[in-house]
């Protein structure tokens, strides 16, 4: 194997990250590593870098691996230029043809034992060349600037001159070219369009070597990886699952409804154990008259039925004292939508037009001469690049920001939930269940029973401050308010981001049955196939309709 690892913890003050989590890869298994958002992803990655020490760990690799590491964000100031860092990423492998041109040399200068001897290291040495891909090189570097779409960027550039999205597909091509034995991917997909994406699923899908791979892109994930390693968000343990993300996603169908199974089963178990406890010491058919009228042999009889309910009546107590001192939790109530009227109430209108909308800041226009109509059912999803300003008119869509020029219309039945990307609608001074509840009417109890049975927090969450909450966290919070709400209109900005997959299909599947209008912003590849209806695109301005 060339990383085994075994019992890592990590707590950050009290707040436990990883519990006891252990994995093993060896060359040609490429894991996903996935879990909610805060759950120590990235921070095991860091500790196998040596990076974070854990809490305790036992971390070994097999003798010379070589790690190549990328993490989210790099500080380097990046002072050298384009060709220093492809001349020190390819440093390895010119070394090694320099050895063995320099071999070569030497074998026709030597004979006898001192020949065999310098013939095995170079046996050795073209080995590992060949491995790195060392003939074609040239070729190698050519074709990962291409495919990371970097190669229009001159070799004398240098690197702090780049941009943010430029230098992040910098440091991938680098990694890649090093070609290390073990590969550590801390979100490889951002700042990938759609070309880059399918090139380095297509290059990471042949690699020979190890990689362990942290994303949120699910698609990805099923098209380059053929392991799963879930980091539980309540248990802070890992699980392994065959297969890709799709074989992943069944695996946990499955265990869902054979948690539900188990569920019911120990529920008419309750039942049937309480029932006995109940009324088999009131049972009284060893009453009945004796035909002989022996007195003794009637006492006799009572006495050995009394013993047997008693020892029956006892068994089924301590059965039930066992399964109330670790009963099986209920499982969580699939998430659903249910507005309080029905989409027909608009009876013809739309719920929502927009009407040559614009907006700039300074001399920056950001779009302009955006309108559309949302009929009442409506699926629209808005892509395009980072800046264009999809967040911003979903946000003028929502209300919350007026536009420079234009207007939106909303039907007076129209009620619109809002989940915004930053999370910024939720208060960091309110608790968790305070934010929940906040313009919901009537008693407390409901909403908690509600916001409980949805599975998307535990009773202990729902006095954590907003500001103590993970993103993840944060994210199903929007998502249980959206659908406390009761709104017809969804607006949904990256809805995906920071969520475990679980939560997120089950989510999905919500969207699926809503009766009302989604307008989407989202990048996820996954979201946008299962998700359905039109797809616009915001760039330079303007808002297309694609398809």
């Amino acid at each position: 194997m060339l990383l085994t690892i075994t019992q890592v913890s990590k707590t950050y003050g009290e707040h436990q990250v990883l519990d006891s989590v252990g994995l093993t890869l060896g060359a040609g298994m490429r894991l996903g590593l996935v879990g909610a958002n805060g759950v120590g992803k990235s921070t095991l990655l860091r500790i196998i870098m040596g990076q974070i020490e854990a809490d305790q760990s036992t971390i070994s690799f097999s003798r010379g691996v070589r790690l190549g590491y990328l993490a989210q964000v790099d500080d380097d100031p990046g002072d050298t230029t384009l060709e220093d860092r492809l001349a020190a990423a390819a440093a390895r492998v010119r070394a090694l043809e320099t050895q063995l041109r320099e071999m070569e040399t030497h074998m026709a200068e030597l004979q006898g034992e001192a020949l065999h001897s310098l013939m095995d290291d170079y046996a050795h040495t073209l080995e590992s060349f060949e491995a790195a891909d060392g003939y074609d090189l040239d070729h190698r570097i050519e074709e990962i600037l291409s495919g990371l779409k970097i190669d229009h960027i001159g070799r004398d550039r240098l690197i702090s001159t780049l941009s943010g999205g430029e230098k992040s597909r910098l440091r991938l091509a680098l990694l890649l070219l090093e070609a290390p034995d073990l590969l550590l991917l801390d979100e490889p997909t951002n700042h990938l369009d759609q070309h880059c994406l399918e090139w380095l699923e297509n290059h990471l899908s042949r690699y020979r070597g190890g990689m362990l791979i942290v994303s949120h892109d699910r698609l990805f994930l099923n098209r380059t990886v053929n392991g799963i390693i879930e980091i539980e968000e309540h248990s802070h343990r890992a699980k392994r699952y065959a297969g890709n993300y799709d074989d992943y996603a069944a695996a946990k169908r499955q265990e869902r409804e054979r948690w539900r199974l188990d569920y019911q089963r120990q529920q008419e178990e309750i039942k049937t154990l309480r029932y006995q406890v109940k009324v088999s010491a009131r049972q009284v058919a060893h009453n009945r008259p004796c035909r002989d009228n022996d007195k003794f042999l009637k006492g006799f009889k009572d006495g050995r039925v009394s013993v047997a309910i008693a020892r029956r009546v006892h068994n089924a107590e301590e059965r039930l004292a066992q399964i109330e001192a670790d009963p099986i939790p209920e499982p969580p109530d699939d998430l659903g939508f249910d507005p309080d009227f029905a989409p027909d109430v608009f009876e013809g209108k739309f719920p929502l037009i927009a009407s040559q909308l614009s907006k700039q800041y300074g001399e920056r226009i950001l779009f302009q001469g955006v309108s559309f109509t949302l009929p009442a059912r409506a699926r629209m999803v808005i892509t395009g690049p980072n800046g264009a300003g999809k967040t911003t008119l979903l946000t003028i869509l929502a209300g919350l920001l007026k536009p420079d020029t234009g207007e939106v219309i909303r039907s007076p039945q129209t009620r619109i939930a809002f989940i915004d990307q930053e999370c910024e609608s939720l208060s960091p001074s309110q608790t968790l269940f305070e934010a929940y509840r906040a313009g919901l009417g009537g008693p407390d109890q409901p909403h908690i029973t509600v916001l409980l049975g949805s599975g998307l927090f535990r009773y202990p969450d729902l006095g954590k401050r907003i500001s103590a909450l993970s993103s993840g966290q944060k994210r199903k919070l929007q998502i249980a308010r959206a659908i406390a709400e009761k709104a017809n209109v969804l607006l949904l900005d990256e809805p995906t981001n920071y969520v475990s997959f679980d939560v997120l299909e089950t989510f999905e599947n919500a969207l699926r049955v809503f009766p009302g209008a989604i307008i989407a912003v989202t990048h996820d590849r996954r979201f946008i196939e299962s998700f359905g209806g039109e797809v616009w695109r915001l760039e330079e301005g303007k808002l297309r309709f694609m398809q």
